[in-house]
């Protein structure tokens, strides 16, 4: 190492900031975070840093000179010219001050790196200011990986700490902090049932050993979203990370599940549509079963899990079992769909409403009248459709939907095989099938305001007021 990491503490002392601008801004952004009395050097301050002075929460000196760095922590220059940058690094290295200059590596003394904050947890990656992209993106990882309460628990530990120390004997402390950081408390704490979590070590504490039986399990249905695995939600990769067996179907992609612990066990319930692998029933008593061992389960499911997910039947055999459950939401396939195509689900005076319908229902409704709310102002998006493209282009022609109207087809969106083609209402189903496009999908279907429910002459309209629908395979 060319640099030694180190936290430097700021309590009681003072942070220098030498500049009135964007780049002191920046720095004082950063000190923010911290505790430090902050000292912001400059004749003039833009308004930002103005506010700070008015607000208290950072000195003002006008003018620059060596005693403004005695006895500080540390100090950052950023001026915006190069040649009073230099001067005050000069003033800061006699004064014995560590001096940070903006965009001048050679002058520095130390860096800035990125920083995750979870307060009291603080994470500082660093490069030697060798690849700044490279360090932002391992922020980005680790942002998504940690949960943004877990600096709570921290300090709860912090708090109990004395406790600790009175209630639980020497030679089992570490294996409670153990409980507490990796098992139920965590898990809890993590769920937003933070008192649950500290009710639960405190027990532990008076009864001075690390409980001897887990509280229970737990089952999370959680949206894996479309298929790219920077669309999930840091609470769903916060559970991926938690989960102690995973069950998921083929449209989760592989490289969602890397996501996972790595001694997660993973369970594959493939289904496709109309031709189920393993019964839904089967499934439900799975999770169950998994769950009631005390176990962390994950029901990774496609997009949302509450949108044609089959959710409602999961939940109730986990309540109906007694288990806590919870539903994580996803990136939803018609919102990846119109995103990909730079386009948006509504839209002021073309339409105003947004209908979510299935082209394929039940065994008792095989075939649900999925267009009778598509009309004139509504944006219908279609799940599991394209089989059923031909009857549901005959439903939206009855109702007024020009024959002409262009289609974008939108196949495998997110994902690595995305790809894109456009046809008519008239050619979809034909288009489809030449272009090998099958299984679950979306047709997305906007309806201007200005085309009529119903035709009152051939094809009228049908040209540039022509609707578009969108198909969104996976």
């Amino acid at each position: 190492m060319k640099a030694f990491p180190m936290f430097i503490r700021t309590t009681g002392r003072r942070v220098v900031i030498v500049g009135g601008g964007e780049q002191a801004a920046q720095k004082a952004r950063l000190m923010l975070k911290t505790d430090a009395d902050l000292v912001l050097v400059a004749p003039t301050l833009e308004d930002e840093l103005q506010a700070l002075v008015t607000q208290g929460r950072a000195r003002h000196v006008p003018a620059l000179s060596l005693q403004v760095f005695d006895g500080a922590a540390m100090a950052f220059v950023g001026t915006g010219c190069p040649g009073l940058d230099v001067a005050a690094h000069g003033l800061a290295r006699a004064a014995r001050c560590p001096v940070n200059v903006v965009d001048q590596p050679e002058l520095c003394d130390m860096t800035t790196p990125a920083i995750v904050d979870r307060d009291p947890i603080v994470i500082a990656i660093g490069s030697e200011g060798t690849s700044p992209v490279l360090t932002r993106d391992i922020k980005t990882k680790l942002e998504r990986i940690l949960p943004v309460t877990l600096g709570g628990l921290a300090a709860l530990a912090g708090r109990l700490r004395p406790s600790v120390e009175r209630g639980i004997p020497r030679a089992q402390r570490r294996a409670f902090w153990a409980w507490v950081f990796k098992s139920d408390p965590r898990a809890l704490w993590t769920r937003g049932e933070e008192r649950a979590a500290a009710r639960q070590i405190k027990q532990a504490i008076a009864a001075g050993a690390v409980p001897q039986q887990a509280q229970g399990g737990m089952i999370s249905l959680v949206g894996a979203g479309p298929g790219a695995r920077d669309l999930l939600t840091l609470r769903a990769v916060e559970r991926l990370q938690e989960a102690d067996v995973i069950f998921y179907d083929r449209l989760v992609d592989e490289e969602v599940l890397e996501l996972a612990r790595r001694d997660a066990e993973r369970v594959f319930v493939g289904k496709h549509v109309g031709a189920h692998l393993m019964p839904q029933e089967r499934i439900n008593q799975m999770i169950v079963a998994e769950a009631a061992k005390g176990r962390r389960v994950v029901r990774l499911k496609s997009g949302d899990p509450g949108i044609f997910g089959r959710a409602t039947e999961e939940l109730e055999a986990a309540r109906a079992a007694g288990i806590a459950v919870e539903m994580v939401p996803g990136v939803t396939a018609a919102s990846a769909a119109g995103a990909a195509l730079g386009r948006s689900l509504t839209q002021r005076e073309v339409a105003n409403t947004l209908v979510l319908s299935t082209g394929t229902g039940s065994a008792s409704d095989p075939e649900p009248d999925s267009t009778r709310l598509s009309g004139p102002g509504t944006t219908t998006a279609l799940y599991m459709a394209v089989r059923q493209a031909g009857r549901l282009v005959s439903g939206w022609q009855a109702q007024g939907l020009p024959a002409s109207a262009q289609i974008d087809v939108a196949v495998e969106v997110s994902k690595p095989a995305e790809r894109h083609f456009s046809t008519t209402a008239a050619q979809l189903e034909q288009d489809l099938q030449a272009q090998g496009v099958t299984g679950c999908a979306i047709l997305l279907v906007t309806w201007p305001i200005s085309v009529p429910a119903r035709a009152t002459g051939p094809e009228q309209s049908a040209g540039s007021r022509g609707a578009k629908i969108l198909s969104y395979a996976s």
